[in-house]
């Protein structure tokens, strides 16, 4: 039978198949189908799932060293509703690598490249971690392209450096993330390796993270874990966010740490799908767990504001 059918055999309510989508069943085929394709003379490889007719773009991009597999969980539940392409950028999971090593900023070149080759003109673009970096660059660079931006634990700041410092936020993190992710997120590490992870750290700790972020022009959310050891608090981001008058929506989802993406995905989609039409942020309760998503600053230009 059909998701979207009852047991009457007539549709479901839309609420009721937002539910449904909540709950994909573990060994289903996945929404998103493999592709390669090949970006500025690299390998590239992706998800992508067509949405329905007429649907807006939704870009997903990883985090450091990872490739787009973690965010898969969050990107099917969305895949219903949007265009939805989960690349994996040049030198990360299983896409080849780009003649010279690339920075923050050549990631968001490569990025729009590759929207390029898939004829996207514009796009919402979610991240998660570095990923958000690279948004908050494809942003200063391309800002005609972004529509809106979802940024997921944007890490990478002040807060995160020295390495040592990070690599210790990392292993605390890793004791509070599902266990699952260790057999997704292992083998993307070990493929990236260590010389990559010390010349992207390095440009990282580099990379104008907040003066990007205050630049960003278009409706923004950002979303936090409550327990993530990588993320200031919540009330330091809002001060953050405060600084700008541009469209800024933070939320915090409570029992998440920093990988939301894979750990809470019917929460973050839940998120998402409010902020795309802008609606109040209202918690799920159809989604697992104990975790409880709310806003915390809502920007004064963005709708929906008091």
């Amino acid at each position: 039978m059909p998701d979207d059918i009852g047991d009457t055999g007539h549709a479901a309510p839309a609420a009721t198949r937002h539910r449904l989508r909540l709950r994909r069943r573990p060994g289903r085929p996945s929404a998103l189908a493999q592709r390669w394709t090949t970006v500025d003379g690299v390998k590239l490889h992706y998800r992508e799932s067509p949405g329905p007719p007429g649907a807006s773009t939704m870009t997903h991009l990883h985090g450091f060293g990872l490739s787009g597999s973690y965010l898969v969980p969050t990107a099917e539940l969305l895949a219903d509703d949007f265009h939805t392409l989960v690349p994996d950028l040049p030198g990360f999971g299983r896409s080849g690598r780009s003649p010279t090593p690339l920075g923050v900023e050549g990631l968001a070149h490569a990025a729009a490249s590759f929207l390029d080759e898939r004829q996207v003109a514009t796009t919402t673009m979610v991240g998660n971690s570095m990923g958000c970096a690279v948004i908050c660059d494809f942003a200063y660079h391309y800002p005609e392209r972004l529509e809106r931006a979802v940024l997921v634990a944007p890490a990478g700041g002040l807060h995160n450096q020295p390495l040592g410092r990070a690599l210790g936020q990392l292993m605390v993190d890793s004791v509070r993330e599902p266990p699952s992710l260790i057999k997704v997120a292992v083998p993307d590490y070990l493929r990236f390796g260590v010389p990559s992870t010390m010349r992207l750290f390095r440009a990282l700790t580099q990379f104008p993270a907040l003066e990007r972020l205050l630049e960003i022009d278009v409706p923004t959310l950002v979303v936090l874990g409550r327990s993530d050891p990588l993320m200031p608090g919540p009330a330091r981001v809002k001060e953050v966010a405060g600084r700008t008058a541009n469209s800024v929506l933070l939320v915090v989802i409570d029992g998440a740490a920093h990988a939301i993406n894979f750990s809470h995905p019917g929460e973050l989609a839940n998120v998402i799908r409010q902020f795309m039409k802008d609606e109040p942020i209202i918690d799920d309760p159809e989604s697992p767990g104990q975790a409880r998503a709310y806003e915390i600053h809502r920007g004064e230009h963005l709708p929906g504001s008091p």
